[in-house]
C-alpha cells in the first residue's frame, strides 16, 4: 500500500458541512492523507497520521475536491466558430448546427477522433476536473454511435449514449423510423458499455413522446437516464425528466413554476450550463429559484463545438454567480458535490474519509478566488485517486 499526506494546507475545503466551517466545511491548518486512492484522513494537521510514504507541504495553498463535470460532448470533429461569430453579431441559435458536426465527425478517422477527445480530457484534468461525463451524439447511425460509445467508455466510466441528439438527414422524412432505430438497435448495442442514455427533448430535436420512448427503451436495457431539457423553451423536458426519474435535467434555461416544484420534489438534479447560455445569447436559468425551492443544482461545462467550446468549470461558476443567482459557495458546491449528485455518485465531489482522493491545489488562499480572479489559471496541482495528474513543480513548492 502507498500513502500520501498533503500538509501545510491553508484551507481544506471538504464540501461537507459536517467537517468544518460554513457550507463548504472548511478546515484551516489542515492535512489530507490518501491511501490506495481513498481519503483516510481530512482535518487539522496536528491530528493527522504520521506514518505515510510521502509527505508534501503545499505551502499554505487551498485544497478542495476536484470538479465534477457531468455534461460534455467531446467526441467530435471540426468546429463551428462561424456560428459563434454570427451569434455574437445577433443571429439566433439554431440546433440544426448539430448536423454540420455530424457530417464532420462521420468523415473523421477514428484515431483522430480518439486523439482529439483524449486531448480534451487531459485539458479538463489540467484545469481541475477529476471526473468527467462524455456523451456520443455526433454519429447518429448504428455503426458510428457504437464506435463512439466504446470510445466514450475508454475516456470515462461516465459514458453516455446520445443517439437521440438530432434526426440525421437520411431520416428527415422518417422521424419515427429513426426513433425506432435508436430504441431497437442503438440502445441495445450501447447497453453494457455506456452507463447512461440521454435525449435532446426540445423543439427541433425530439418531442416529449419521442423522448419518453427513448428513455423507456434505455431503462429496459439497464441504462441510467438523463435529459437535455428546456434549453430553448418550456419544452416539457424537465417534467419528463422528473416523471421518469432521470438522474438529471440539463440546461433548465426556461422553467415554469411547475418545473421548479417538480425538480425540488424529485430526485432529479437540475444541471445548469451557463457557458452555453453565454455562447448562444440565451437567457440564463434561475438558479436562485431552484435552490430556494430545495432543488439540487449542478454546474457543468457542456463542452461541444457548437454552443460551448470550453471546459472551464471556473467560468461556469463565475457565470452562475453573476447571472444565475448563486452565491460563490453555492457555485463551488454545484461544481463539485452537485455534479456528483447528477452522476449519482457519493464517492466524489467532497473530501472526507472513504471518498475518492480527487483533489486540486489552488494558488490561492480560498476557493472564492476561482470566481474572484476570473480567467486566471489557479489550479497548481491535481490529485486523481491519490495520484498526481498534475503535480506541483519543484519551483512551485
Amino acid at each position: 500500500m502507498t500513502s500520501l499526506a498533503l500538509t501545510g494546507i491553508g484551507a481544506l475545503v471538504t464540501c461537507d458541512d459536517s467537517m468544518g466551517l460554513g457550507p463548504l466545511g472548511i478546515v484551516e491548518g489542515a492535512a489530507l492523507v490518501c491511501e490506495e486512492g481513498r481519503v483516510v484522513y481530512a482535518g487539522r494537521e496536528a491530528s493527522a497520521p504520521r506514518g505515510v510514504d510521502e509527505r508534501v507541504d503545499v505551502g499554505g495553498r487551498c485544497v478542495m475536491p476536484g470538479f465534477v463535470d457531468s455534461h460534455t460532448h467531446l467526441i467530435f470533429a471540426g468546429d463551428r466558430a462561424g456560428e459563434f461569430v454570427a451569434r455574437m453579431a445577433g443571429d439566433a441559435y439554431e440546433p440544426r448546427g448539430i448536423l454540420a458536426t455530424v457530417a464532420a465527425t462521420r468523415a473523421a478517422r477514428p484515431d483522430r477522433l480518439e486523439d482529439s477527445a483524449n486531448r480534451l480530457v487531459r485539458l479538463a484534468a489540467a484545469s481541475g476536473t477529476t471526473t468527467i461525463e462524455v456523451k456520443t451524439g455526433y454519429g447518429l447511425d448504428a455503426e458510428h454511435e457504437a464506435e463512439h460509445v466504446a470510445l466514450a467508455r475508454r475516456l470515462t466510466p461516465e459514458a453516455t449514449f446520445l443517439g437521440a441528439h438530432a434526426v440525421p438527414p437520411e431520416f428527415a422524412a422518417d422521424r419515427s423510423g429513426y426513433v425506432q432505430l435508436v430504441c431497437d438497435t442503438m440502445i441495445p448495442a450501447a447497453a453494457g458499455v455506456a452507463r447512461w442514455c440521454d435525449v435532446f427533448c426540445e423543439a427541433g430535436a425530439f418531442d416529449v413522446d419521442e423522448s419518453r420512448a427513448v428513455l423507456d427503451a434505455a431503462r429496459r436495457h439497464g441504462l441510467g437516464l438523463r435529459v437535455h431539457a428546456n434549453q430553448l423553451g418550456p419544452s416539457g423536458g424537465v417534467a419528463l425528466a422528473c416523471e421518469v426519474g432521470a438522474a438529471s435535467a440539463d440546461h433548465c434555461t426556461h422553467l415554469t413554476s411547475a418545473d421548479v416544484d417538480g425538480l425540488a420534489s424529485s430526485g432529479t438534479v437540475a444541471t445548469l450550463l451557463p457557458i452555453s447560455d453565454f455562447c448562444t445569447r440565451q437567457p440564463y436559468p434561475d438558479g436562485r429559484a431552484l435552490l430556494d425551492a430545495g432543488a439540487v443544482v449542478a454546474l457543468a461545462s457542456n463542452c461541444n463545438p457548437g454552443s460551448s467550446y470550453s471546459l472551464s468549470m471556473p467560468l461556469a461558476m463565475a457565470l452562475a454567480v453573476r447571472e444565475c443567482g448563486l452565491t460563490v459557495d453555492e457555485a463551488i458546491l454545484a461544481a463539485t458535490g452537485g455534479g456528483a449528485s447528477a452522476l449519482q455518485r457519493d464517492d466524489i465531489g467532497r473530501l472526507s474519509v472513504g471518498t475518492r482522493a480527487d483533489a486540486i491545489l489552488l494558488d490561492a488562499p480560498h476557493p472564492n478566488h476561482l470566481v474572484y480572479r476570473l480567467a486566471t489559471p489557479l489550479v497548481a496541482g491535481v490529485l486523481r485517486t491519490g495520484t498526481w495528474a498534475r503535480p506541483l513543480l519543484p519551483e512551485e513548492l
